[in-house]
């Protein structure tokens, strides 16, 4: 079990020079998120459809279900999957309930169009030969060549994780993504607790050092600090401090601590009054 395990370990090389061990989600783990998922907008579907019937009683309620139905279903799989992996998480809440979450695999940030891509991709893989089926139904042209076809062309799809060692859909491949394990820590609390009053006093960092990165370098940086190899240490130290134009102390393992402790405190200040800024990129925060 364990080697099996292994085997779904990948290194992710961040653009500040850390290596990061990620566990790729399995093929099992992906097919229960997504079970999940289908299964909310099912019902949500489904809740509305009565919902409109209700509303429209002894009015048209056939066309006005068939409407809901239709524009409810284009909603549902266009932007349920997109908006959900757009936040900070990167996950639906299957994804979340099974602890996955969507990152980029050049260690960059995800961005919008790759998330764009690898769930729009899902219509060619999944929707539009179901849905290409069900009309043939109600049109009375199907047959059983067509159902074959219908059905074999989205179990390809749907089975391809099984057949590549990086577990991906055709919709990674496009958008360059992975479906990983989220291993992260949510506060790194042992982390703050060990790093001292006099190194942040030693350092005495300014705002405008702490807002050279965002929320998600901070997170990685956490990582970094939590695996404590001396190379990477001394590489993103390196990273950081030309970045921020510090001068190398000798300190690495110091340094590193009183900036994350200093940029953690900072970012938590800034959420309390509503600002949030999600990584360097973002000049909104």
């Amino acid at each position: 079990m364990a080697e099996r395990s292994s085997r779904r370990v990948r290194e992710m090389v961040t653009p500040e020079g850390a290596v990061l061990h990620l566990r790729l989600a399995s093929a099992a783990a992906r097919a229960g998120a997504f079970t999940i998922d289908a299964t909310i907008m099912l019902v949500t579907l489904i809740g509305l459809t009565f919902l409109a019937v209700w509303l429209l009683s002894n009015r048209a309620t056939d066309s006005a279900a068939q409407i809901i139905w239709l524009l409810g279903f284009f909603l549902l799989r266009n932007f349920y999957f997109t908006l959900f992996e757009s936040g900070t998480r990167a996950a639906t809440l299957g994804k979340r309930i099974l602890k996955l979450r969507v990152v980029a695999r050049d260690g960059g940030r995800l961005t919008g169009g790759a998330i764009l891509a690898r769930n729009l991709m899902r219509e060619v893989e999944i929707f539009l030969p179901l849905l290409f089926l069900i009309a043939a139904q109600v049109q009375g042209f199907s047959n059983r060549w067509l159902t074959l076809f219908g059905f074999g062309w989205t179990a390809i799809f749907m089975l391809m994780p099984l057949f590549n060692r990086d577990r991906l859909r055709a919709g990674d491949l496009l958008a360059g993504t992975w479906v990983v394990e989220n291993e992260r820590p949510r506060i790194a609390p042992d982390l703050l607790a060990d790093t001292r009053v006099e190194q942040l006093d030693r350092y005495a960092f300014t705002p405008e050092e702490l807002e050279a990165y965002g929320q998600f370098e901070i997170q990685r940086l956490a990582d970094v600090l939590h695996r404590d190899d001396p190379d990477t240490i001394t590489t993103v130290a390196g990273v950081i401090r030309r970045k921020i134009g510090r001068p190398d102390d000798g300190d690495d393992r110091g340094f590193l601590d009183a900036y994350y402790a200093a940029a953690r405190l900072h970012l938590e200040r800034r959420l309390l009054f509503g600002k949030r800024k999600r990584d360097k990129f973002d000049s909104e925060g």
